[in-house]
């Protein structure tokens, strides 16, 4: 259900709930992050993992995991966290790491605006960014 209120200049706005499982069917490509919502200067993305990503770093900012399915298990140099659905970690800037899922885990990844998925590493994994659903 959507909320139409007057906003102070006259025109209707359309107030309406992002329902994360209808963004996830949108699309099906594993490791390519999707905008859902801006805050700021900060981006909510929808991913689809599987498998094993690329070793990265971010360095000018801290990086949110957010488990909405399956497991998702993040590697360091120097030891690994495991997430469960409902968990969440924030990995911060500069600290290098590799996400890994048997299976595959949604997630959702807050950022700041810009932030490619795999750093300063060029790989076939590095997608386009600010893609919105």
């Amino acid at each position: 259900m959507s909320l139409n209120i007057a906003s102070p200049s006259n025109s209707l706005r359309d107030y309406k709930a992002i329902n994360f499982s209808q963004k996830l069917s949108l699309f099906s490509e594993q490791w390519s992050q999707r905008v859902i919502a801006e805050m700021n200067d900060y981006q909510f993305k929808l991913a689809k993992l599987q498998g094993d990503f690329i070793w990265h770093d971010h360095a000018d900012t801290d990086e949110v995991f957010i488990v909405l399915e399956g497991e998702l298990r993040i590697d360091f140099r120097d030891g690994a966290v495991h997430l469960s659905a409902g968990e969440m970690f924030v990995i911060p800037k500069g600290v290098q790491h590799k996400p890994y899922a048997e299976k595959e885990a949604k997630v959702l990844l807050v950022e700041p605006r810009g932030v490619v998925n795999t750093g300063n590493e060029e790989s076939d994994r590095t997608r386009q960014n600010d893609v919105w659903i």
